[in-house]
């Protein structure tokens, strides 16, 4: 038998991967925010708003933060092919999908083993976005699609179905490593336990006291048992038993917990089960508006808090919802399509540390200030009352660096002049694996890999008189590797040491000067309609031309890079 043929889904431009710059991230402390005092013990301030590009931002968060992050909650651009007012999301297909997959490849190294990633999507793109899931996390670990109910009435003027929905595709790192934490019981369904007999033990629900096992399958558990309102003996039917054995039967009795009904005369009894050991609510697939909110209802959230609504918001329920299954607090969640900061501001209130990510002027106008408001305790929506949120905490915001390189007037690449010592040193630490910890004491110990190997970044010219003394600082139990200017002398009678030049040592790595991955695309040649006979045809571009057009379609380049700047 031929094994299994694993199926891809496949789009224009999907070889293609974009070689990123792991940027170094610069914060502005004008726009940091912390409460003027500590509200409770568990406050958090080290959480993270950043400013840019999100798969830049992604690949900056890399080295920092891979395997850290429990929970990935994003709600992308749906392609609907609208015009939104803070976002693009017209994307061609080939693109957005592209766009998706280099994003979510990141994402899958930040998650920790026992992390989700939770993704609202509609039906334009949810069945070729779970296909692309299935590829980059593993079909084995899709959890559950779930549906959320985002109108509360229909949409009288659709001209087909009301669309009442979206989706959200959640998927584990690794499935078998993950478990949901399940729901706080809810008031509603509270009112389902009752005391009809005025048991002095309080409200009581009732369950079947029958399984769904035959006299065949558990013989022990086909016996008769004793109505003691009628002393007639009952029996299970056969094709079902009961719950439990003779024993525990006898101690259910004893303990009062089988239910006959008002009368006393039930034909079959129920099990009692008291409120006050009442276990949380297993999660369920179907997210009705009554339970978590809908568009309306958010809408009007993010017009209290902004004067005017937001174009998309998904409403704190549930984002909360979604954080109460995933996560436990002081955990990290992640949102790197950050919008009106919905994410961030749950998070905070349900005292989780959070990064999240914004390139629109939304980050300043919606996210800044509304992020000020919980942090003062003045912002009096959403989850607030539930949570018992009175402020606290904290942020700090960040922009992305610039690139590294830039050419000079010449057309050569030359590190950057917005570049400090500082810059430089951290930039090199990531584009060379390095941990960046520059020491107080020890000049040339910029950042560490391991315990005992070391590098040092300078713009120095390094000669042998300076290669002679770092080598005897460094000692033979120890290793560095120095990033310099130029250098004068080669290292090789010093095995202690190895010299890399900036920028020639990097310039294969990435592709430098880039800092917009969002994919705000140009205008792309109509193909000539089909039923437009009379109109001239399309010129025909030389071969070179067309080759230039194609690749000016497809998606962007590699999303990771090998050491000589291939696609892995």
């Amino acid at each position: 038998m031929a094994g299994k043929t694993k199926l891809e889904l496949t789009w224009i431009g999907k070889e293609n991967r974009p070689r990123l710059e792991p940027r170094i991230l610069l914060e502005d402390p004008s726009k940091s925010y912390h409460a003027a005092q500590r509200v409770t013990d568990h406050d958090l301030f080290d959480n993270r708003l950043i400013f840019g590009d999100n798969l830049l931002a992604l690949k900056a968060l890399e080295q920092e933060f891979t395997g850290k992050i429990k929970c990935v909650c994003i709600d992308p651009p749906y392609n609907t092919g609208s015009a939104f007012e803070h976002y693009d999301d017209g994307i061609e297909h080939s693109l957005w999908l592209s766009m998706m997959r280099d994003r979510l490849d990141l994402i899958r190294r930040l998650l920790a083993l026992n992390g989700t990633v939770w993704i609202f999507v509609d039906d334009n793109e949810a069945h070729y976005l779970k296909v692309i899931c299935d590829e980059i996390f593993g079909r084995a670990n899709h959890v559950q699609t779930i549906i959320w109910q985002r109108k509360a009435s229909p949409a009288n003027d659709a001209k087909w179905i009301s669309n009442d929905h979206d989706f959200v595709l959640l998927y584990a790192r690794d499935k078998q490593s993950w478990r949901p934490n399940r729901l706080t019981r809810t008031d509603s369904q509270n009112a389902y336990y009752t005391n009809p007999d005025n048991d002095p033990r309080g409200s009581w629900n009732s369950v079947t006291y029958t399984s769904n096992k035959s006299k065949n399958e558990r013989p022990n558990l086909f016996y008769g048992i004793t109505n003691p309102n009628t002393n007639e003996e009952i029996w299970p039917s056969g094709t079902v038993t009961w719950r439990c054995g003779p024993e525990t039967h006898a101690e259910n009795v004893r303990n009062n917990l089988l239910y006959w009904g008002k009368d006393g005369k039930a034909r079959m009894p129920r099990l009692k089960r008291f409120l006050d050991v009442a276990q949380p609510v297993v999660p369920r697939s179907v997210w009705l508006h009554e339970e978590v909110g809908h568009t309306q209802s958010a809408m009007l959230e993010s017009k209290a808090l902004f004067g005017v609504p937001f174009a998309t918001p998904k409403t704190e329920a549930v984002i909360a919802r979604i954080l109460e299954i995933a996560t436990s607090p002081g955990e990290i969640v992640l949102d790197s399509f950050a919008g009106s900061g919905t994410t961030g501001a749950v998070a905070h209130k349900m005292a989780r540390q959070w990064i999240m990510v914004e390139l629109g002027e939304h980050c300043d106008t919606y996210i800044l200030p509304r992020l000020t408001k919980v942090i003062s305790g003045t912002d009096l929506g959403g989850i607030t009352q539930a949570t018992g949120w009175k402020g606290g905490g904290g942020f700090r915001y960040y922009r992305l660096a610039p690139s590294l390189l830039e050419k000079d007037k010449f057309g050569n690449w030359v590190v950057s002049k917005e570049y400090n010592a500082a810059m430089l040193a951290e930039a090199m630490c990531k584009l060379e694996g390095f941990a960046y910890a520059p020491s107080n004491e020890i000049y040339w110990q910029h950042g560490r890999s391991t315990e005992r190997d070391y590098i040092y970044i300078t713009t120095q010219t390094i000669t042998r008189q300076m290669l002679a003394k770092l080598s005897d600082e460094v000692g033979e139990d120890r290793s560095l590797l120095i990033c310099c200017g130029a250098f004068r002398a080669g290292a090789t009678e010093f095995p202690n040491l190895t010299l890399k030049k900036i920028p020639k040592a990097v310039m294969s790595r990435c592709e430098w000067g880039k800092d917009d991955y969002s994919l705000q695309i140009a205008a792309l040649p109509k193909a000539q309609p089909a039923d437009d006979l009379d109109a001239p045809p399309l010129p025909k571009l030389p071969p070179g031309e067309q080759r230039k057009q194609r690749k000016s379609r497809v998606a962007e380049p590699s999303l990771f890079g090998n050491e000589n700047g291939g696609a892995k």
